[in-house]
């Protein structure tokens, strides 16, 4: 079976983790940490990073951290992970849906502004698979109503819009170093700002909200999302490669691209639009609507050769756990949930090889082929 996603782990990685054996430090404090959030931060060009234990809580600090709370919306894309409507609705407030741009599927932004109301407090816009949001237009409208960002950059490592990198744009922004990333600690997340109050109050916020005078009387509640040096070891070592990686992804895509181009049947990612040259953080293909059979199928079909693969995000207006809070029952976005049930991701791991990416899109044709 060639697996989805495999990491590269041949760097400096092993060297790391033993130093921190070697020295004791494999808690929550120790050198690795300052480095890599210093090094994280100069990298996406911001002035502040609090490193956390994975990207799905680095979320929920931030809608906290804004102080978003009971009655207050916050709009989002509904092709995504549930990380992102999570964190909105744990903090009491309601989330708020657009739909999917057909061709990139991020957030269609000309569908935004309808979904503005009094209570809206801010926009969490998430880069969805290798292409960014086209950032130009989304921050107007965010000024012109005076709405926070949040910004959810986990695929983005290394990708820019307008070569200005993502990770930069939102009042808060967020990462994931889950293994299936550019640059994975196993686990882990990065929230980073420019505003030196939002900065401490999310490294609060990330330790229990410790406070002097003593440690052990708290004035708030916060978490412990706190990420070990260990894990920030391994992210040291991950990021003094982003560039190979970037350029590594970028060939894979484009092999897969040339591999597939003219395969009836499927719509293939774009490789790049005015902003942005896609990243590649996997490999989406949807199924176009002539074909007999869906993603699940197609999966099925592709397992059977050997080709691991993974479905696209389910739509948050259908998730049933929403439903059973009362949220988004009358919804419909067409373009979410085609995309949802007929698209899935081919092998998109960093250690993939050419030859596997070539068994992968010659399976993949063959499956499409069959039912011709």
């Amino acid at each position: 079976m060639i697996p989805v996603n495999e990491p590269l782990l041949d760097g400096n990685e092993r060297k790391y983790l033993l130093e921190c054996i070697d020295t004791g430090w494999i808690s929550s404090e120790g050198p690795f940490l300052k480095k890599f959030e210093e090094e994280f931060a100069k990298r996406v060009q911001r002035k502040y990073a609090i490193a956390v234990c994975n990207g799905s809580v680095a979320l929920d600090a931030a809608v906290v951290a804004l102080g978003i709370g009971a009655g207050d919306e916050v709009i989002l894309p509904s092709f995504t992970i549930i990380s992102c409507a999570a964190a909105i609705v744990r903090a009491g407030a309601i989330p708020v849906v657009v739909d999917s741009d057909a061709q990139t599927w991020n957030m269609d932004l000309s569908k935004l502004e309808a979904a503005i109301t009094r209570k809206t407090r801010a926009i969490m816009i998430v880069h969805i698979y290798g292409l960014p949001v086209d950032m130009g237009p989304l921050l107007e409208i965010a000024k012109k109503h005076n709405l926070k960002i949040i910004e959810d950059a986990a695929e983005m490592h290394g990708q820019t819009w307008m070569d200005r990198p993502c990770g930069s744009f939102g009042d808060i922004s967020t990462f994931s170093f889950y293994p299936n990333k550019h640059i994975t600690t196993g686990e882990g997340g990065m929230i980073l700002t420019d505003d030196p109050s939002l900065a401490d109050k999310l490294r609060s916020l990330r330790n229990l909200c410790f406070a002097p005078p003593r440690r052990f009387v708290h004035e708030e509640l916060g978490w412990n999302f706190r990420m070990t040096n260990l894990q920030a070891a391994l992210g040291v070592a991950q990021l003094e490669r982003l560039e190979l990686f970037v350029e590594r992804k970028r060939r894979m895509g484009g092999l897969y691209q040339s591999l597939l181009k003219d395969t009836p049947g499927i719509q293939l990612p774009v490789a790049e639009t005015a902003y942005a040259k896609n990243i590649y953080w996997v490999f989406g293909v949807v199924l176009d609507d002539t074909v007999p059979f869906d993603a699940e199928e197609a999966m099925k079909r592709l397992a059977a050769k050997g080709i691991g693969t993974r479905p696209f995000f389910w739509p948050m207006h259908e998730q049933p756990v929403f439903h059973k809070m009362g949220l988004f029952k009358e919804s419909s976005m067409p373009v979410s949930e085609r995309i949802a049930r007929r698209g899935f991701y081919l092998p998109s791991g960093l250690a993939l090889t050419e030859e596997q990416i070539v068994e992968s899109a010659t399976a993949l044709k063959q499956i499409l082929k069959d039912h011709n």
